[in-house]
């Protein structure tokens, strides 16, 4: 028998804020040693194989402000496209990473290695990328995209040619701006929206 539920109310959906960076990343918040370490606090650990790179950015919203309370998280590969946990996989990439926009410049940096390219379940190559999650205010639901590099063949992805709008797909590329040094902002909304990803 089907009951009435007019006693509980939904409680109305809330956006990211001070108690993301409170629970995910507690040091950032200004609360010391909650854990020996906050987790994520690296995506590769001294004497990871590969080219050694730094991505920047920023998470700009659609008035062209970047967040300086953006939340960001980083998945990938190592540099011959094995996931931490795989055999052969390079145990200095544990391939994760949690990090925050800096509260004065909303500049967002993460350290890591040029990921290799990854297969697909039908054996098609994935063009070297890592996947995103961006988390602020006013976002209700965690956004997750990706970043490729310009200096890589993408013509092949998988991912990158089923975006209809062509010219799209260029807000998924890293600019790479010094050797080792890239460049990719993350635009909220806007004539240079990111592509977002419902996966």
């Amino acid at each position: 028998m089907v009951q009435p539920l007019n006693t509980l109310v939904e409680t109305a959906s809330q956006t990211g804020g001070p108690y993301v960076h409170i629970g995910c990343i507690p040091t950032f918040a200004g609360l010391g040693a909650v854990y020996p370490e906050d987790l994520g606090l690296r995506a590769i650990e001294p004497g990871a194989a590969g080219e050694a790179i730094t991505i920047t950015g920023e998470v700009i919203d659609g008035t062209g402000w970047a967040f300086r309370d953006a939340l960001l998280e980083s998945w990938q590969p190592d540099a011959n496209g094995k996931f931490a946990g795989q055999a052969g996989a390079d145990p200095q990439v544990n391939g994760f990473a949690r990090f925050a926009a800096d509260k004065d410049t909303g500049l967002w940096t993460l350290r890591t290695v040029k990921p290799g390219r990854v297969p697909t379940r039908d054996g098609r190559m994935q063009a070297p990328h890592i996947s995103i999650w961006i988390a602020a205010r006013g976002i209700n639901i965690g956004l997750h995209t990706r970043i490729y590099f310009d200096d890589e063949d993408n013509s092949t992805d998988p991912l990158l040619n089923r975006i209809e709008q062509r010219p799209r797909a260029q807000t998924l590329i890293a600019k790479r701006s010094a050797p080792g040094e890239y460049r990719f902002d993350i635009h909220l909304q806007g004539a240079a929206e990111t592509v977002f990803l419902d996966i």
